[in-house]
């Protein structure tokens, strides 16, 4: 099955506020211990109940890329609905909710429902429902006080490392000292050779709170790479939205390996 499904899974994707945004800059950095930084982050988490935003996608890996438009919906801790269109044209839509993913293409009438399974698989690392969520708005997608951490200040940034990695990967946290969003999640698993890092370069002023401009990912496998970047063009939030998704009738399923 084509990557790009995966990835259309993974980033599921994201955003006018209603002042227009400003670029965030960035201050002189205060040392700090890595609870305060942790307790900081949380505390600067994008508040909302629902979320609508465009976003401008650029998808390549070794053999495609591409460049669609689109919309993402968000109901807080409910569901991500996404719809990508290119040339005016809707290619998918994307429904992901706490206990499975969905999907259906319009180029060959195929759709997909299942678990987080084939995306954990890809990844690495366990994915569900909240790791996406959490990555779409800045924040870390693991839950950083679960662990203890060494803080420290690297180009700017604080820098968040566990005292304890996980048995299976290494996980890496650079927060923004003025948002205390993230601007790096990296995570490693070197035997694999497999690595996933996503980058926060720019922040936005949404009402009164930060939230992402462009999000780049890039995934790694032995000699594979894709790369997605994604670019909140509008950003709206707690307003009436709507999930439409409807496999439509005649559509083959399919299974991904």
């Amino acid at each position: 099955m084509n990557r790009i499904f995966y990835a259309l899974f993974f980033f599921l994707i994201l955003f006018h506020s209603c002042k227009g945004t400003k670029a965030v800059t960035g201050s002189a950095v205060k040392k700090l211990k890595a609870e305060k930084v942790i307790a900081n982050h949380y505390n600067k988490a994008f508040n909302f109940t629902t979320l609508n935003a465009k976003v401008k996608v650029q998808y390549q890996d070794a053999k495609q890329s591409f460049s669609p438009n689109v919309t993402l919906r968000i109901e807080k801790d409910k569901r991500i609905w996404v719809s990508a269109k290119l040339l005016g044209i809707t290619l998918a839509k994307v429904l992901i909710t706490p206990e499975k993913v969905s999907y259906y293409e319009k180029v060959n009438s195929t759709y997909f429902e299942g678990n987080f399974e084939l995306l954990s698989t890809w990844l690495g690392t366990d994915l569900d429902f909240d790791k996406v969520q959490q990555l779409l708005l800045g924040q870390a997608i693991f839950n950083l006080r679960d662990d203890k951490y060494t803080s420290a200040i690297q180009n700017g940034k604080y820098t968040l490392q566990p005292k304890k990695q996980l048995e299976l990967f290494e996980r890496l946290f650079l927060v923004h000292p003025d948002s205390f969003k993230m601007a790096v999640q990296q995570l490693k698993q070197a035997e694999e050779r497999r690595e996933l890092t996503i980058s926060y370069n720019n922040y936005q002023k949404v009402g009164n709170q930060f939230f992402p401009k462009e999000i780049r990912i890039e995934a790694s496998e032995d000699t594979e790479k894709t790369l997605i970047t994604m670019d909140y063009r509008i950003v709206d939030y707690n307003a009436r939205v709507s999930f439409p998704f409807k496999i439509p009738s005649g559509y083959e399923q399919v299974t991904i390996e």
